[in-house]
């Protein structure tokens, strides 16, 4: 991608380039005068400009690069090149009364603070760590081979990818000189939030894939909350338009339903359309990533002790321990004194870039592989190099403390409504999972009109079906409360969020799952009782008996006990909750049966077992 293509590809006035409104790059309304002449002030930046005009930040950076010049946001502009973008837009400018035009760099609107270097740092731009988003099979991995004029999609099984690949290309810049951007390709964005719930906030801009002959699915609609929650740029990459059914306006019309507005909509969501299998759209992809990359001024220190994050991690048989890691600060060096990476330290005995080749260093933002961990980290993991043995033995020590004491970090409803109540402000953040799609939008407004000046009420993620391990994991990293409507969550869902200090809420009638959120948002929510999940058994076959029917299980996991409440689910969903009538070992009564065990379980008022039912045991407490 050359300057030149740059300027012949720049986009007209309203087409695209605009920042979404959930970025903090976004400008602020800005007071114009009523007629078509603007007043330039004496000190004028590229963002003020845009804002006088009318127009985004990115789409003025487009309209100086046709005219060759390069600047960035914060970068101040001569009255005479925006006296000629104004003309080109048809506006008339005047310079403020009294003031004479800046010329000067010494005039110039100095750089942010983050941006200006100390006697003791080098901040230097560094590359931005793109992550690839989407639902399986929509291209994610092809669309990342084309850009590097690779074939790694032919290698995964079913091309399907079952690891995280992080790459870096080189693409030319705006000034036309190469830039480097970082991909981190992930199986999902379960793996994307997990790093998240884990503390490693790895991602500057996230490209949801979308394929134009199959639009929005399930996890499509999953990844759009989970890059929303990480409050990351988005660009929409609507791929696969080179097949003959291909649709884009509909993913379009998808998008908006997901409350994504592309902008020839008159949104602020980048949507390029793109085929992995011509190359058709890359460069445009290519230009918007760097425009925003360069939007947000992406630095770090290079001169640093290097840290950053375990993107994933396995054990190799000739090898040993192999890591690979993303410097996020400082630079990584082979022979580094030593590198902690969680709860395991090391020497780097050799280190290998992203095409496998062998490297002596990695700066901020580039990915590599390294030789050296006593064993193998989980991913996730920060990552940081220190002096020596002591210290490295000292952060493990540490490390694991705090693993042990670790408390729940996501508050309960009780939480917010004490809160409320003491007169602090917050926020409750929901995950709505219900059993059908119809149950979810009368909920979400229900819920949307209760919304007050105390309390913001924000719904991250909704759907349809049991409650998932990766409900649970986007509840962590957001520190959200899970809402179930007639569904149920998953055993290990469940046994995550008892770990993670998750609150699940399960509802059959919709009038008490809103009482409670109401109750709760003025501070009048009173004490719960929650249900301790004992154990579930596997219905493999029903007998009738004089009384009627027991059910022949298996108990797969915790325990069962005689009089204990229980619910017979099937197919995720409850159909019938009561107690254990009768519980049999072959034709003894038994108080209790453990995991493993074959029994014969009876439910009180309750004869239509299938094979497949799973009778989930619970008990209630008070809260």
């Amino acid at each position: 991608m050359t300057q030149a293509s740059l300027g012949r590809n720049s986009p007209k006035k309203g087409s695209r380039f605009k920042v979404q409104s959930s970025s903090p790059l976004s400008s602020p309304t800005v007071n114009r005068t009523p007629r078509d002449e603007i007043v330039l002030p004496r000190s004028l930046t590229v963002k003020h400009l845009a804002d006088l005009l009318g127009i985004t930040p990115i789409e003025l950076i487009k309209r100086l690069m046709r005219i060759g010049v390069m600047a960035t946001i914060n970068q101040s502009i001569d009255h005479e090149i925006a006296t000629a973008i104004a003309s080109d837009l048809g506006r008339k400018t005047k310079i403020q009364p009294d003031e004479s035009r800046v010329k000067s760099q010494e005039s110039r609107v100095p750089l942010p603070d983050s941006r200006l270097p100390t006697p003791d740092s080098r901040l230097i731009t560094r590359p931005a760590v793109v992550t690839i988003l989407g639902h399986v099979d929509h291209g994610k991995t092809s669309l990342l081979d084309a850009i590097r004029h690779s074939n790694v999609a032919d290698g995964e099984v079913g091309e399907i990818t079952q690891h995280i690949g992080a790459y870096q290309v080189t693409v030319d810049g705006s000034t036309g000189s190469p830039q480097k951007i970082t991909f981190i390709d992930t199986p999902g964005h379960e793996v994307f939030t997990a790093m998240r719930a884990r503390g490693a906030g790895v991602t500057d801009i996230a490209v949801l894939v979308i394929a134009a002959d199959d639009g929005i699915m399930p996890q499509t609609r999953e990844a759009i909350d989970h890059a929303r929650s990480a409050g990351v740029p988005i660009i929409v990459a609507i791929n696969k338009i080179d097949k003959p059914n291909a649709d884009i306006e509909r993913v379009k019309q998808q998008l908006a339903e997901q409350n994504l507005l592309v902008e020839e909509w008159g949104g602020d969501v980048i949507a390029i359309p793109v085929s992995a299998k011509t190359g058709k759209g890359l460069p445009d992809l290519l230009e918007h990533l760097l425009i925003l990359a360069e939007l947000a001024e992406l630095t770090a220190n290079p001169d640093l002790p290097a840290d950053g994050v375990v993107l994933e991690a396995r054990l190799d048989n000739t090898r040993g321990p192999l890591a690979t890691l993303l410097v996020q600060k400082g630079t990584l060096k082979i022979g580094d004194t030593i590198l902690v990476a969680g709860a395991h330290w090391g020497k780097v005995k050799a280190m290998f870039d992203h095409e496998g080749k062998p490297t002596g260093s990695a700066g901020p933002s580039v990915p590599v592989e390294i030789m050296g961990l006593s064993k193998v980290p989980f991913a996730g993991d920060i990552f940081t190099v220190v002096d020596n043995e002591r210290k490295a033995r000292a952060m493990v020590a540490e490390f694991e403390v705090e693993q042990q004491i670790r408390t729940p970090k996501s508050p309960t409803l009780d939480d917010i409504s004490s809160q409320i109540r003491a007169g602090k402000a917050k926020g409750l953040n929901l995950i709505i999972k219900t059993d059908v799609d119809g149950s979810i939008e009368p909920i979400r407004r229900s819920l949307e009109r209760l919304e007050n000046e105390e309390v913001r009420l924000r719904i991250i993620h909704s759907g349809s079906g049991t409650i998932t391990e990766s409900d649970v994991m986007l509840a962590i990293a957001s520190r959200a409360i899970i809402i179930g409507f007639n569904t149920r969550p998953e055993p290990r869902a469940k046994h995550l969020a008892d770990s993670g200090g998750v609150e699940i809420r399960v509802y059959q009638i919709i009038y008490s799952l809103i009482e409670d959120i109401e109750k709760t948002m003025t501070g009048m929510l009173e004490p719960t009782y929650i249900e301790v999940i004992e154990g579930h058994a596997e219905v493999r076959a029903s007998f009738a008996v004089r009384y009627g029917k027991i059910a022949g299980c298996y108990v797969t996991d915790g325990k069962v006990s005689r009089g204990g409440l229980a619910r017979v689910l099937r197919n995720g969903k409850a159909v019938h909750e009561s107690s254990v009538s009768s519980l049999k070992h072959f034709k003894e009564s038994v108080p209790q049966m453990p995991a493993g065990s074959e029994c014969g379980i009876g439910i009180e008022g309750f004869s239509d077992f299938a094979i497949g039912d799973i009778i989930e045991f619970y008990r209630k407490e008070k809260q």
